[in-house]
């Protein structure tokens, strides 16, 4: 049974898709305090829509990450896609040679390794993604899933209204906002959010070490950054 309070509705889906298998299906009944973000959370929860009748609906699991967000969100970090390995793990930036984890670890942004429903509870720290697809490697996404995903993201933060956004690939933001774009604070906020962009921290992103993608996050959670509003 999916929560009653709206904000908890996306962390009650990720808690159903982890414990389902890909290609299993699952009969729903949304709280009607969601029933107008149905599509976004059924696909951010990692689901597809296969029937709809008038009992509910019954969704599919597919192979990706679901979100891990709530309200009260200090930072909410975007990937550009769940890698393949990331989706049969279920885990954010999974890879041993990705550099994301140690960096939160380093920056104290989290306590404890590989564990995004932990850093949402014990530290306001959501996790979504650009699109939901999940690929051997982001290259082989398209624009028009980018900029798709774009609204997705910017109708949850919208909705929940994180402090900060953190999409890690500039590429990725390059494709679906402005080809133009350098990394760090971006010129307009995502849904009424602030937007930081840093590097990818994929093992083969050799242009950034490990400070400084500890740097790039301490940068988007920084007390004195847009999302607070500096000298306010």
């Amino acid at each position: 049974m999916l929560a009653d309070r709206a904000e908890d509705v996306p962390l009650s889906l990720a808690d159903l898709h982890a414990a389902t298998q890909v290609g299993e299906l699952v009969d729903l009944a949304m709280p009607a305090s969601v029933r107008e973000r149905t599509a976004d959370l059924i696909a951010g929860g990692g689901f597809e829509l296969t029937a709809v009748d008038p009992a509910g609906l019954t969704v599919g699991r597919i192979r990706t990450l679901p979100d891990v967000v709530g309200s009260d969100m200090r930072l909410l970090v975007c990937g550009l896609n769940p890698s393949l390995y990331a989706a049969d793990h279920g885990v954010n930036f999974a890879r041993p040679g990705n550099r994301f984890w140690p960096a939160m670890l380093e920056a104290g942004l989290v306590t404890v390794d590989r564990d995004p429903r932990h850093a949402l509870v014990h530290h306001g720290i959501g996790m979504t993604d650009l699109v939901k697809r999940a690929t051997v490697a982001a290259a082989e996404l398209t624009t028009d899933e980018f900029v798709a995903g774009l609204g997705r993201v910017e109708r949850l933060c919208a909705w929940l209204r994180p402090r900060a956004l953190c999409v890690v690939g500039l590429g990725g933001w390059r494709a679906a906002v402005d080809r133009k774009a350098v990394v760090g604070w971006q010129p307009e906020p995502l849904g009424g959010v602030p937007v930081y962009v840093m590097p990818n921290t994929s093992g083969l992103n050799a242009s950034t070490q490990h400070d400084g993608f500890v740097g790039h996050l301490l940068a988007a959670t920084d007390p004195g950054c847009p999302s607070t509003g500096s000298g306010s």
